[in-house]
């Protein structure tokens, strides 16, 4: 038998996690949201894992677009973290109104300032109970000023940098 679904949140949130603003546009429309279910599957080809709502809206213009690039953000930016999450009011494209964007391969909106960037092409997904799972293969990299960045930690978020 499962674990409650409570007792599984609150366990979960006890798993650090990068934040990332996983962003997409095309014929779909321009879409983003604050995750911090990514991680790398494998580097040959090099490829992430991107868990994304199916209730949210944005999950249908990712999978008609199907090319994403997820903005690891840097601890600077906690404020465009909470605008993609849907904690500000601000809807839809509207959203890419904060923070400086410019593209790289796919098209995707690459963030600024952030950490790194990883621009993407969806090349499976996969639905499990609540979530479209989204397997996204790397077709560019841009990596970021070195600095802090932005994690999410008990219910909460903290700056991690390098120790030197």
């Amino acid at each position: 038998m499962p674990v409650p679904r409570q007792e599984f949140r609150d366990a979960m949130a006890r798993l650090g996690a990068a934040v990332n603003v996983v962003t997409t546009d095309g014929e779909g429309g321009r879409a983003g949201f604050t995750a911090s279910a990514v991680c790398s599957v494998t580097d040959q080809p090099p490829t992430l894992l991107v868990c994304l709502n199916r209730a949210a809206a944005s999950n249908a213009v990712f999978l008609r677009n199907m090319v994403l690039c997820v903005n690891t953000l840097s601890a600077t930016q906690r404020e465009l973290s909470e605008v993609f999450a849907g904690l500000t009011g601000v809807e839809g494209a509207a959203r890419f109104e904060s923070g400086n964007w410019e593209r790289l391969v796919t098209g995707a909106p690459v963030l600024e300032g952030a950490v790194v960037n990883f621009d993407c092409r969806i090349r499976e997904v996969l639905v499990k109970g609540t979530h479209s799972v989204l397997f996204a293969e790397i077709e560019a990299i841009r990596q970021g000023v070195p600095g802090s960045a932005l994690m999410y930690f008990d219910r909460s978020y903290h700056a991690v940098g390098a120790q030197g």
